[in-house]
């Protein structure tokens, strides 16, 4: 029998440029988190990232309390999942905690857990061209 590894890896780190800062929040947005834990993005494809302090929510709860990051696009084909770690530079700014549907086929709301609502006015080092990159919690 062979002895168990240590855990790899399962899946490769995924790298989004912002393309559009937005600056607001939102008391009461309503947003709500679909059943399904992943999504598989495409190269090119926008997407809008946007904060949440509800970090307990579950698939299928709505969030309402929201800070918008603003647009990225995605740089390469690959899987966001919650629980992801999302960095901006080094900097970990919080956990995917799910997705909202509500703009789709146009695009997702990938929704992140944070400490307080975060936006691209109120995140240090964010601007025009700035990479997030999504990575399993390890």
């Amino acid at each position: 029998m062979l002895a168990e590894q240590p855990r790899r890896p399962s899946k490769a780190r995924l790298e989004a440029r912002l393309v559009k800062l937005l600056y607001h929040t939102q008391q009461a947005r309503g947003m709500t988190l679909i059943e399904h834990r992943s999504r598989c993005v495409r190269r090119g494809e926008l997407h809008e990232v946007v904060t949440t302090d509800q970090a307990g929510a579950e698939p299928g709860d709505r969030v309402e309390r929201v800070g918008f990051i603003g647009f990225v696009e995605i740089q390469q084909a690959g899987v966001i999942e919650r629980g992801d770690r999302v960095l901006l530079g080094d900097t970990c700014i919080g956990q995917v905690i799910g997705f909202d549907e509500c703009h789709f086929p146009n695009h997702y709301n990938i929704l992140i857990a944070a400490d307080d609502l975060l936006t691209g006015g109120t995140l240090r080092d964010c601007g025009l061209g700035s990479y997030l990159h999504f990575e399993e919690e390890q």
